[in-house]
């Protein structure tokens, strides 16, 4: 029986033992550097360049190509990019609108907006899935629920059903207005 797909040779595993220590401090170096928003969600680039480091991670421990010296190079010009447009977002708000998706409500109160539902693609079964996780018991209690730029789906909620919801927290939300 030909086991040579599920083995390798002792050359290979020191080169992926040697390419996961090099690329694993070139990532503590350049966060270092770059700072925690490195590995943040606030904005769907974010979440990008994030998938895209995992992958050159990966391909750099997994495989010979690219090596080690060449995918540094890759993860040091990602966080340049990274760096870049983030201090171009918070000054520039035509490059915020290009990179930077726009939150969405999902609910008003305990009126669920079903356009709304329908532009995010999100199922009645994923808003109760939401509300549960938000630990809301009653419809009356939610204020309002919010698709963030990064995907994931907030609940503001309050057991007194006389609590006021500030605007401010809201502002910037399509279907708010």
């Amino acid at each position: 029986m030909d086991l040579s797909w599920i083995t390798t040779s002792w050359m290979s595993v020191w080169m992926v033992i040697v390419s996961t220590v090099g690329i694993y401090f070139a990532l503590i170096a350049f966060t270092r550097l770059a700072g925690l928003r490195s590995f943040s969600k606030m904005s769907s680039f974010d979440f990008a360049i994030t998938v895209a480091f995992g992958s050159i991670l990966a391909s750099t421990i997994l495989a010979k190509d690219p090596p080690l010296f060449q995918a540094v190079i890759g993860l040091g010009t990602l966080y340049v990019i990274q760096m870049i447009v983030a201090n171009l977002r918070g000054n520039s708000t035509i490059m915020s609108s290009l990179v930077d998706n726009e939150p969405l409500l999902l609910m008003r109160g305990s009126d669920i907006l079903e356009d709304n539902l329908k532009k995010a693609k999100v199922t009645h079964a994923d808003l109760h899935a939401k509300l549960r996780e938000a630990n809301a018991t009653q419809l009356s209690q939610v204020k309002a629920v919010v698709m963030e730029a990064t995907g994931d789906i907030a609940v503001l909620h309050h057991e007194d059903p006389t609590h006021e919801l500030d605007g401010q927290l809201l502002k910037g939300v399509r279907g708010w207005d």
